[in-house]
């Protein structure tokens, strides 16, 4: 009989089996639940159902972040009835408009875990795969039975690896890696299956980049992503939530079979960059050198973390960034943006030009806080660049790690 994966193991411990196999639905107990404030539709679909109380509140959390604060009176309207939902349920997990991204708030609440099993109304829901969690997206109306159950149906999914080896040069970030990877293996590749990455790299790579690449497992099709946690993962919990992690390590079987195995070496791996209109029409940055630009982002829950905003500062510190260019700096949470405060580089990036927002998704999801107009050309932290993604349909995005976003910031162009 073929062993299982960790994520297997996670699933089946989930669904109260001893084992599962790859394309099996079980039916699997919730950890934790997080809403958006962009699907006031799992409140209707919930109040639809007739239900009069939710599976647990401890484990359910509402997290406003893509209106964060509301642009609209919509948005407005869909969080007051979001604020009243959690009070008539007794769901205390509310995180305001000035607390963050659900994916980077959850890990400082400690509600993700190596062990865990998460779902979000939010497709990058795959970067939790990298503290060892499974994680996944989940549509509304899936979301309010969740709400309702504590349990959702899952078909298991097969397990594709992606073993890196080498070691990344200085100014390469693990978003390059991820768009190297999407474009040689394209943006369906690993559909409804966990993406795991592993090799001697992922071991040296920190828990914030690690992130990153399970972030962008989504955009190449996966339904979860995995990364083994180990003594960084430990750290980055502890550091972030105040918490040792007490779940359960799990760890492959050693005659586990993936469905299979994808080998690169990134010793030699230069900046890359997704072109419009996909995130998968990648190429290196220097085929793309002198485009112009108006508009530079480096926030959203792949690239507005304190160590992002770190690499800008160092690049921008005593610099102005070019005549015409707009960069906008989104931290991913409170307490990231209290760090960076702290550590001076919010200071040396208004100095050199740049305008805060409030913390959240900001312009990633082209909805406030940065929009780009038609004919403008932003080069972007975040994971997506397909029409319209961040403000006219006429507009080019590129997508490219923090570094190559900050030294374009500087000087007008790609």
């Amino acid at each position: 009989m073929a062993g299982m994966h960790a994520i297997h193991k996670i699933l089946a411990e989930a669904a109260g089996k001893r084992k599962v196999s790859p394309g099996e639905i079980i039916i699997a107990k919730v950890d934790t639940a997080g809403i958006n404030d962009i699907y006031p539709q799992v409140v209707h679909s919930f109040n639809a159902m007739g239900a009069s109380k939710v599976f647990d509140p401890e484990k359910i959390v509402f997290i406003f972040d893509h209106h964060a604060p509301p642009s609209t009176v919509s948005a407005a309207d869909n969080q007051q009835l979001m604020r009243k939902f959690c009070a008539n349920y007794g769901i205390k997990h509310l995180t305001d408009v000035n607390q963050g991204i659900c994916h980077q708030v959850l890990i400082e609440m400690g509600l993700s875990q190596p062990g865990k099993l998460i779902v979000i109304t939010d497709s990058h829901s795959t970067s939790h795969g990298a503290l060892g969690a499974f994680s996944t997206g989940l549509g509304a109306t899936d979301m309010a039975g969740v709400l309702v159950s504590g349990e959702l149906w899952l078909r298991v999914p097969e397990v594709v690896k992606v073993d890196l080896s080498g070691t990344l040069s200085a100014d390469v970030m693990a978003k390059d890696v991820a768009l190297m990877l999407l474009g040689d293996l394209g943006t369906s590749f690993a559909l409804y299956k966990t993406l795991e990455f592993s090799g001697e790299t992922i071991q040296k790579m920190p828990t914030v980049e690690r992130l990153v690449l399970c972030n962008m497992a989504v955009e190449m099709g996966a339904k979860s992503a995995y990364i083994a946690p180990d003594n960084q993962t430990r750290n980055y919990l502890n550091e972030k939530a105040g918490i040792e992690s007490s779940a359960q390590q799990f760890q492959n079987d050693s005659d586990f079979t993936y469905q299979a195995v994808y080998k690169y070496n990134v010793s030699g791996l230069v900046p890359q960059i997704a072109c419009p209109h996909s995130v998968d029409n990648v190429m290196p940055v220097e085929q793309k050198k002198g485009i112009k630009i108006n508009q530079a982002f480096l926030g959203s829950c792949i690239g507005g973390r304190v160590e992002d905003i770190g690499i800008a500062s160092e690049i921008l510190e005593g610099k102005k960034i070019a005549t015409g260019v707009r960069l906008l700096i989104t931290p991913a949470s409170q307490l990231e943006l209290q760090i960076a405060i702290e550590k001076g580089y919010i200071s040396k990036l208004i100095e050199a030009g740049a305008t805060l927002t409030a913390v959240g998704c900001g312009a990633c999801c082209g909805v406030h806080q940065g929009l780009i107009g038609y004919g403008e050309v932003c080069v972007t932290a975040s994971a997506r660049n397909f029409p319209g993604r961040m403000g006219s349909d006429g507009s080019d995005v590129y997508v490219a790690s923090p570094r190559t976003v900050a030294l374009a910031a500087l000087t007008g162009h790609l």
